[in-house]
């Protein structure tokens, strides 16, 4: 592809030194991908600003060069300046990769919670309908016969396009992403055609990233804002917020509830059995789309996933499957036969204990989580907690003010909390901040704990602490991503006559054990 191609994407503002008959080889945003041919993006990240590496990449072979602000040491280089290189790097991996994502049907699914589960759900459902399915989230992305492991919860917007090209190649049908606040605030996901775009809750979360509570809410409602005429928009009324959107969106609108009646499709009859919810999803009227209508109905679910947070994430599923197509004995099938996603209220041991790991990410994470150990058969609680690195006092106060909040319904009187030193990256560390504001929390609360450098130290301690009928909670984001294998490895250590394969069995298709998935 000649230079002069690429740039009919952009608007840029000028150039230096501007050679279109140039044959571009590739694109990239990390000087040390660059290779011979390429055109090299610098972007400003939050860690270091690519700018200062194009000389980098100029000496990898990059052959122009697309800059917010022109490089002057580098005068006789092919430089390209535009306002926002971000934003040029999404429009021109669209162009590279001949615009994927319009040679398939891309469902967008965003939420502070959730956005895993739900996703996966999906994939399930149309793999179960007898479709080809692409899938990217935090957990890794698929595109079709191919899988890898994901680094971001989307995907930086060249790696989209390059993924989403892999996927036209293997023919995906269905194409299914977490779309992130990130992401969509840093132009990730700019140039993606959504056919089903979807939006299932709202929490404060981000809030150090995005600056404010209104900035995170902007953002995150951007992907309903700004969809398609052509796209339908299934929202949930649960949130008032959401619901808000419904004026606010050119696409058409499905609406659901899980926990009222307002919903185009509601939930009805809901209980927890060992757990698992089960329920009616009831459509009162027929739902007539500009493509096709959702007949009226009432239809029993089971779910295999435990969780009241498992139903939210269903009957979101449920409503884009139907908004899709797919058969709704299909659904009911694939809803019932779906396993879960690790780290999602995931059950990793059931003996003389129960042994629960949850993401426990925010306020409505932590809420749901704890609501449902209420409600199920139990003697005492104990819980490991992997404090959230690198991730701002606000939400640190608020996840401790939350665990607070359910001390005394769950009779907890003691916390064992983890910096997890050493199971996590730089991105994931622990400041002192942020260890500080837990701690304030706790003791104005009056509960006790105790805090360790590693997860092995703390999940020892609440496994030695439990007993008959006890549930142990590994709760935590990317800090606790190891603590299934260490609590299982605790196990197997204390009482070495229990089959290994059984008790490993929930770590064999983990990611964040360095198992693979799918």
């Amino acid at each position: 592809m000649k230079l002069k191609e690429l740039l009919k994407s952009l608007d840029f503002i000028e150039a230096r030194n501007l050679d279109k008959e140039l044959e571009i080889q590739g694109i990239a945003y990390h000087s040390a991908r660059v290779k011979s041919g390429f055109v090299y993006v610098a972007i400003k990240g939050y860690v270091t600003d690519g700018h200062k590496y194009i000389g980098q990449a100029l000496e990898e072979g990059a052959v122009a060069v697309v800059v917010e602000e022109f490089n002057e040491a580098f005068e006789k280089g092919c430089q390209i300046r535009v306002d926002n290189s971000r934003r040029a790097l999404s429009r021109l991996g669209c162009l590279y990769y001949g615009n994927p994502s319009r040679k398939m049907k891309v469902i967008g699914v965003t939420a502070t919670n959730g956005k895993t589960t739900t996703t996966f759900i999906l994939d399930h459902i149309f793999e179960m309908a007898g479709l080809r399915t692409g899938l990217i989230g935090s957990v890794i992305a698929k595109t079709g016969r191919r899988t890898e492991l994901a680094s971001l919860t989307t995907p930086e917007s060249l790696d989209l396009q390059r993924i989403f090209s892999e996927m036209a190649e293997e023919k995906v049908d269905r194409a299914v992403m977490e779309v992130s606040s990130s992401a969509l605030e840093l132009y990730r996901v700019n140039d993606i055609d959504y056919d089903i775009v979807s939006f299932n809750n709202f929490s404060r979360e981000h809030i150090d990233q995005h600056g404010s509570y209104e900035r995170y809410w902007e953002v995150k409602s951007s992907l309903i804002r700004d969809a398609k005429p052509e796209a339908v928009a299934v929202l949930n009324l649960d949130n008032e917020r959401i619901g808000s959107l419904i004026d606010r969106t050119n696409a058409e609108v499905v609406t659901i509830s899980v926990y009222g009646e307002g919903g185009m499709i509601s939930c009805s009859n809901l209980e927890l059995v060992k757990g698992r919810g089960v329920f009616d999803v009831v459509i009162p009227d027929d739902i007539v789309l500009s493509k096709r209508t959702i007949k009226k109905g009432s239809f029993r679910v089971e779910l295999k996933i435990p969780g009241y947070h498992s139903v939210e994430n269903a009957m979101m599923a449920f409503a884009i499957a139907m908004v899709d197509g797919v058969e709704t004995t299909t659904v009911i099938n694939a809803l019932k036969d779906f396993g879960g996603v690790e780290r999602r209220f995931e059950f990793i041991y059931e003996n003389q204990f129960t042994i629960i790991d949850d993401h426990f990410a925010n306020i409505k994470n932590i809420n749901s989580t704890l609501g449902t150990i209420a409600d199920m058969h139990r003697n005492e609680v104990h819980i490991a907690y992997a404090i959230r690195g690198n991730r701002g006092v606000t939400v640190n106060r608020e996840n401790a003010q939350a665990l607070v909040n359910w001390k005394d319904k769950l009779g907890i009187d003691h916390i064992v909390a983890t910096r997890s030193i050493g199971s996590v990256t730089w991105k994931d560390q622990v400041t002192e901040e942020e260890e500080k504001v837990f701690r304030e929390v706790l003791d104005e609360a009056g509960l006790e704990y105790t805090i360790y450098d590693t997860l092995e130290e703390a999940i020892r301690l609440v496994l030695e602490k439990s007993g008959k009928d006890d549930i142990v909670l590994l709760a935590g984001c990317q800090g606790m991503d190891r603590g299934a294998g260490v609590a299982l490895g605790y196990i197997h250590e204390v009482n070495p006559q229990i089959d290994e394969e059984e008790l490993f069995k929930p770590l064999k298709r983990r990611v964040s054990e360095g198992g693979f998935l799918l």
